[in-house]
């Protein structure tokens, strides 16, 4: 049996979001990968790696699994009704509807968030009240046909979950075989309660601008629904 697997790609998204979930994909049995944006132009990532769209939102085929990855780029989409109507509709029909990092604000602004469980990156977590979730901390969160992965590199245990939940853990443990997947990071300050006060406020303080945009673009989202 086969699997489509679909991730919307978008200028200055978080790049190992996407290609980290879907190395675990592509390289599980039948996979069928799709990278969908509103054109087919070249599109160009956070950190500079250029990612080339395979279908357009218009012309991409069902999904089984859709998947927002996150990154300063998600800021646009919140606002953006062709994308976040792209989203819905392929949620109606997919066997699982999934986010990485902060891709999870996308799927809260579509409205697929409200009374759901979830999770994304920490420097994010105060929104998904804002978008009617209940907070989970997790790397993973299932809840129904609802997965999300916090921030960037839960995307590679994410994807693992994701193909034993569709073809079993016998054929994620291969992939993870495959891909020698394996990991052990040389420092543990992965999260923030691993790591240093003044790591964490350092960390803070380079993301700041875009938390700045961040919120003022929901608090534009939150007007906008208020009076729908």
């Amino acid at each position: 049996m086969s699997f489509r697997f679909g991730f919307l790609v978008f200028p200055n998204v978080q790049q190992l979001d996407l290609t980290g979930p879907y190395e675990m994909f592509a390289s599980a049995t039948g996979a069928q990968m799709h990278l969908v944006w509103k054109d087919l132009a070249t599109v160009r990532s956070a950190t500079g790696l250029m990612l080339t769209p395979t279908h357009t939102l218009a012309d991409c085929p069902q999904l089984d699994v859709i998947c927002i990855p996150g990154g300063a780029g998600v800021n646009a989409l919140l606002l953006d009704e062709d994308v976040l109507q792209f989203v819905r509709e392929q949620a109606a029909g997919a066997r699982y509807v999934t986010s990485v990092c902060t891709g999870a604000l996308v799927l809260g602004a579509a409205g697929l968030l409200k009374g759901k469980r979830a999770t994304t990156h920490w420097n994010a977590v105060d929104y998904l009240a804002r978008f009617g979730a209940t907070h989970v901390e997790a790397r993973i969160v299932k809840d129904g046909n609802l997965i999300t992965a916090g921030g960037v590199t839960a995307g590679i245990d994410f994807g693992l979950a994701v193909v034993a939940e569709l073809m079993g853990q016998q054929e994620a443990e291969r992939v993870q075989l495959s891909l020698e997947y394996d990991p052990h990071p040389p420092f543990s300050s992965g999260t923030p309660r691993q790591a240093s006060p003044q790591l964490l406020a350092l960390a803070r303080e380079r993301i700041a601008p875009s938390i700045a945009a961040r919120e003022a673009i929901v608090a534009e989202w939150e007007k906008r629904t208020a009076t729908v």
